[in-house]
């Protein structure tokens, strides 16, 4: 479909993952070099501003998006998940970059991110048939997961990923079982380095006294690989570690290849063998409101692959072959969405808007705390702005989707709420609360907008209840 000519406003933009500066000064060149937070930094580089403050994402008006498609609607900008892609690539030509599904899966991400030459990291049967459904090829595909089903096991095999990485060591006595005669799968070994990094307890992985992965410490990881090498169907081919989500320093990552490459070390002097692979996880942590922190790619991409080469020559090891798997960097900017207020309720010195979604299709706020920074779209307002809690429509004191934002002091029932930073954790985290039904996901580029994943009904939640 087809819109209407809008106004050539739109203002350069840094690169969407390494920061580089834009090839010709803006506006936004001014904040930044004021130490001004740019309020659109942290939308899609596609974002044009338009009359009564309605905002175009991938030439499409955000009003239109909402009118067609109603709310809540999640829309991803193709472009910038094209984009983000290739820019890992750019960091990391000599790397297998992984696309995370668990951040945000459909057929047309899937579709998109092969395209664009990234694996895919997936976690379950379900997330492994629909990538490979829909084309995506199996020898691309890692499959993780610490406590994998028999089913996600033979699914693995029947489908033929690349790789599995092993996470316990229940795992590869039934993995090894359920190979094939005369055939051997690829494995890494999820190992533990003991490192704190994460922004929230909740999202921290490479520490000790949490479920996944195998110890260094305690021996774990050595005796795991001790196992698996003595597996003929099982193939061990390196080393795999993930630290924890929405990382945004590098010194985490360097920490853990020093470990790592003496771990590497170890296997060569204890085995006879010289581990190929070594995959570094993802988590690169994003900005959800302007002027907080993000990774640096480009710096994350150089330091690493210097520690690595260093450590590496230290130890009279070849360089294995790096990987890596980004989710949220490359979903999470990539998305907008669209809620209607329903309710402006002012108790005492607060003031909640409530609108009609919720921590059913965002449960992260309620998880981890997350803030974020709504957009009224679709109005100009002459009023100032003032404190509000933005909340959904459930039946939990817990379901707040924003605090302490400002929005227009006469924000009303039937008012356009834009969320920037939202393609990645919503969606696929979302549940059935409520019976509210999951909202529809929408791709807009040059112009066009798509339905990918339609809106949930209340007749497909009742098909599902069969029983009386």
């Amino acid at each position: 479909m087809s819109h209407s000519t809008l106004p050539q406003t739109e203002v350069p933009r840094t690169d969407p993952v390494s920061g580089a500066a834009p090839q010709a000064p803006g506006p936004r060149t001014a904040a930044r070099a004021t130490g001004a937070a740019d309020p659109l930094a942290i939308w899609p580089a596609s974002v044009v501003p338009l009359s009564q403050d309605d905002l175009a994402l991938g030439g499409v008006p955000l009003t239109e998006l909402a009118d067609r498609f109603g709310t809540p609607t999640y829309v991803l900008d193709e472009d910038e998940v094209r984009n983000r892609c290739r820019a890992y690539l750019r960091a990391f030509p000599d790397a297998d970059v992984y696309y995370a599904a668990k951040a945000f899966l459909c057929r047309a991400m899937a579709h998109w991110v092969a395209e664009e030459g990234l694996g895919l990291d997936v976690c379950s049967a379900g997330e492994l048939e629909l990538a490979v459904t829909t084309g995506f090829p199996p020898e691309r595909i890692v499959l993780h997961g610490n406590a994998k089903s028999p089913a996600d096991l033979r699914a693995a095999l029947r489908l033929g990923v690349g790789r599995i990485v092993i996470d316990s060591t229940s795992e590869i006595a039934r993995l090894a079982a359920a190979v094939p005669a005369g055939t051997r799968q690829k494995v890494l070994i999820r190992v533990v380095p003991g490192i704190a990094a994460g922004g929230h307890a909740k999202i921290r992985t490479g520490t000790e006294d949490q479920k996944f992965g195998l110890s260094i410490a305690d021996g774990s990881a050595q005796h795991a690989i001790t196992r698996v090498l003595s597996q003929p169907r099982l193939e061990l081919v390196g080393l795999h570690c993930h630290l924890g989500s929405q990382i945004t320093t590098v010194k985490p990552y360097l920490s853990a290849v020093r470990r790592l490459v003496g771990l590497l070390a170890r296997i060569r002097e204890q085995h006879g063998i010289t581990l190929p692979e070594l995959d570094l996880g993802g988590g690169h942590g994003v900005a959800y409101r302007p002027g907080e922190a993000a990774l640096d790619l480009t710096g994350l991409a150089t330091k690493i692959r210097a520690e690595l080469a260093g450590g590496c020559a230290a130890a009279g090891l070849p360089v294995p072959r790096l990987a890596v798997e980004p989710g949220r960097a490359i979903a999470g900017p990539a998305g907008v969405v669209l809620y209607r207020v329903l309710s402006v309720k002012r108790t005492g010195s607060h003031t909640f808007v409530a609108v009609d979604g919720g921590m059913s299709d965002n449960p992260r706020p309620a998880l981890y705390g997350v803030r974020y920074a709504p957009r009224l779209v679709g109005r100009r307002s002459a009023t100032a702005t003032e404190p509000v809690t933005v909340v959904g429509r459930h039946c939990e004191a817990g379901d707040v989707l924003a605090s302490d934002v400002h929005l227009p002091g006469d924000i009303r029932p039937g008012d356009l709420l834009a969320v920037p930073v939202a393609g990645a954790y919503h969606l696929s985290m979302a549940s059935g609360y409520n019976l509210v039904g999951r909202p529809p996901v929408v791709a807009v580029t040059a112009g066009h907008a798509r339905l990918l994943v339609r809106r949930e009904s209340l007749a497909d939640i009742q098909e599902r209840d069969i029983g009386l």
